[in-house]
């Protein structure tokens, strides 16, 4: 048997899968090439139960805005870019700060207050991962603003 048949699913299908959210279903992917790919701010490619699984892309000089989960903790993996992550247990007392680039992850834990600020010169690329759901099934929000606008509605 070939590499692509035993790491890329179905030798049948020509395209990767859709960037479009999966969930509840079963579902493999090439998380990087997924993730890389995205060009939205945020889009729920996995929405489940108790887990959600998020495609990000963060332009440069943007930040993800400052926020807490009072009920949920995240994991964030970086595939691409580079920038500042910070958490604390207060707004104006974050005092865990961590540069972080391609190939990091870092874990928020619930009630942290957190930030992921883009430093470098090109796109971040990440995905999120949260538990348990945190935004409503088949959430695309091209901008950062699409994404604000939503939380008010």
């Amino acid at each position: 048997m070939d590499q692509k048949n035993l790491c890329g699913g179905n030798p049948n299908r020509r395209q990767p899968p859709a960037i479009t959210d999966h969930g509840d279903k079963p579902f493999a992917v090439n998380i990087a090439r997924v993730t890389r790919q995205n060009r939205t701010y945020r889009t729920a490619l996995w929405t489940g139960s108790h887990l959600q699984l998020t495609l990000m892309s963060i332009r440069p000089g943007e930040d993800i805005g400052l926020e807490v989960h009072p009920h949920l903790d995240q994991f964030i993996r970086i595939e691409d870019g580079a920038g500042l992550v910070v958490m604390g247990d207060a707004k104006d007392h974050l005092d865990f700060r961590a540069n972080v680039c391609g190939g990091y992850a870092f874990i928020i834990p619930a009630g942290k207050w957190h930030n992921l600020i883009n430093t470098g010169a090109r796109p971040i690329k990440l995905y999120s991962i949260y538990a348990p759901v945190q935004h409503p099934y088949g959430t695309v929000q091209k901008t950062r603003e699409d994404a604000e606008a939503a939380e008010h509605d």
